[in-house]
């Protein structure tokens, strides 16, 4: 889809004539074939238990709550709240939908689909992650600062850009960190991303894996489709690798399997039972350690001599 074009509202024939065109509710009964899904639409639609609860929910009292759609100069409409009913709604046969209409600029728009759906109890990483980002564009192109996808997870945030993101994330009351952290989530490869979706990955490991060059995430995906895990202190040890973009594949991988072998303290512990069977029950720690000590340093002055 090419680059869209502000919405322009032509008068109806209804309207020129000063005939009503919604109900007292202001809703009106769009047709389902009428509406089209919203451009780059970062929530999913899926068929999973909810959908089947709300297609039987509408089948039986139809749709209760009005979708939200802006029209355009071809007689149609763009979705902005409600894909999940509309998707339900046909699903249960209907053919009409009752709508709110309102005639919205492409940034108001975001705006307005974003925060409507933040609402929803079940929301995955990648669909809050780009949701968010869409937002921080809308109100950066209205004026807004932003510039939090350039910056490290650990730098501090200018006071605007706490200000920016706090806004950003106020409809679905994020803090202006985790807003950052869900947009850096938008710099991973899908399949890194999807990882997260299934909580393979958890989020701040995310977040540090986002600042890798992509061909250091894609290796990174492969370690954990052939090993099935992925801890933090790998991640924590590639991070302090220099020149870590300019590393082999193989580098990475050791520098990860090193990262979680078991290390080897040096310490050895003797028990009281091991040390009764050769000094009895009856000599102090202090005597013992003397004569361990003695015998430790004769045994050294065999081996050198050897």
């Amino acid at each position: 889809m090419g680059a869209k074009r502000e919405k322009i509202h032509f008068a109806s024939v209804e309207e020129l004539l000063g005939a009503p065109t919604t109900s007292e509710e202001g809703t009106v009964e769009i047709r389902v074939d009428q509406i089209y899904p919203f451009e780059n639409h970062p929530f999913k639609v899926r068929d999973d238990d909810k959908m089947e609860e709300l297609v039987e929910s509408i089948k039986n009292n139809g749709v209760l709550t009005p979708v939200l759609v802006r029209p355009d100069d071809e007689g149609n409409y763009e979705m902005i709240s409600g894909h999940r009913r509309l998707h339900a709604a046909k699903r249960a046969g209907l053919t009409v939908i009752p709508a709110i209409v309102k005639l919205m600029t492409n940034d108001d728009a975001i705006i307005a689909m974003v925060d409507a759906n933040c609402q929803r109890e079940e929301i995955l990483p990648s669909e809050r992650a780009f949701s968010l980002k869409m937002k921080m564009d809308a109100m950066r192109r209205q004026g807004s600062r932003e510039d939090l996808t350039c910056r490290h997870d650990g730098d501090k945030l200018s006071v605007a850009e706490k200000k920016t993101a706090a806004l950003v994330g106020e409809a679905s009351g994020l803090a202006a960190r985790s807003v950052q952290r869900y947009i850096r989530l938008t710099e991973l490869l899908p399949e890194l991303l999807s990882y997260v979706d299934f909580k393979k990955i958890g989020l701040v490991m995310a977040v540090d894996i986002s600042y890798f060059d992509k061909h250091v995430q894609r290796w990174i995906y492969e370690y954990v489709k052939d090993n099935g895990f992925l801890k933090p202190e790998q991640i924590e040890a590639l991070k302090n690798v220099p020149n870590l973009e300019n590393m082999t594949q193989q580098t990475v991988i050791i520098t990860m399997n090193e990262a979680v072998k078991p290390k080897q303290s040096g310490k050895v512990a003797l028990s009281e039972r091991k040390l009764n069977k050769y000094f009895g029950t009856h000599v102090p720690a202090s005597e013992r350690e003397r004569v361990i000590l003695e015998l430790l340093d004769e045994w050294a002055k065999k081996k050198g001599e050897k």
